[in-house]
């Protein structure tokens, strides 16, 4: 069984200790040695909000995603990725900021859990589904070429304006990410009609227990979704 429970980032620095933690192991699973400590601010920032998965059988926490949502006063992670190669990335943020935006960003998964899909299928859609509640209008991606196509299927936009019609040489020149949009978050339209249907089902009930079909059979996944402080309005600044 696993264990998906969503939080600020602020109101609960242990959860996000563990969440750097796993993150920095699963990169020196592939080999990436040189860990930087200087991209973990977002535990501070009062406008990051975060899914954890843990294994309930080992306690091990072993994926995660958050949502970055966009304010002057902390950019987004696309922003300060891709501000080099477009400048023009500012004024999209700016566009979609007026009415709630956010990013998704971080998410990883352990070795131990490949191949149930963890985060290509339950912890993207559970990313969409808490960001209605977090009353975002949007949502923005950095997509890798491995994970393009699922985050469309969850009815997202390639964002042709930035790039060479969405697509950056990022993070080098070897490599091919692309900016993608969700431009409806609540209605989702351009979602595959499986996509919708569980993002549905999930905004029903934040909290239940449910049994899942992975592409390894079945798995149980208990939700703790609802977030204690997602106003985060409250504490804007413009």
């Amino acid at each position: 069984m696993f264990s998906f429970k969503a939080f600020r980032a602020i109101d609960d620095p242990t959860s996000c200790l563990r969440f750097i933690e796993g993150h920095a192991n699963v990169l020196r699973e592939y080999g990436v040695t040189k860990v930087s400590s200087s991209n973990n601010f977002w535990m501070y920032n009062p406008y990051v909000y975060v899914v954890s998965v843990e294994d309930i059988r080992t306690g091990i926490m072993v994926s995660g995603v958050r949502i970055h949502i966009a304010n002057r006063g902390y950019p987004l992670p696309i922003e300060e990725a891709i501000a080099k190669i477009d400048r023009k990335i500012f004024d999209v943020v700016d566009i979609y900021r007026e009415n709630g935006t956010g990013e998704v960003a971080g998410m990883w998964n352990s070795k131990s859990i490949a191949g149930y899909g963890i985060g290509s299928l339950f912890l993207s859609r559970t990313a969409i589904a808490i960001a209605s509640q977090l009353k975002l209008e949007s949502l923005l991606a950095l997509c890798s070429e491995v994970t393009i196509q699922p985050t469309l299927d969850k009815g997202f936009q390639v964002e042709e304006s930035l790039g060479k019609k969405g697509k950056f040489r990022y993070p080098n020149v070897d490599f091919i990410s692309t900016c993608a949009v969700l431009r409806d978050v609540e209605n989702i339209p351009l979602a595959l009609p499986t996509e919708k249907r569980y993002i549905f089902d999930l905004r029903k009930n934040f909290d239940s227990i449910r049994t899942e079909n992975s592409p390894k059979g079945n798995i149980e996944i208990r939700y703790d979704l609802l977030i204690e402080n997602p106003d985060w309005r409250l504490n804007l600044c413009m």
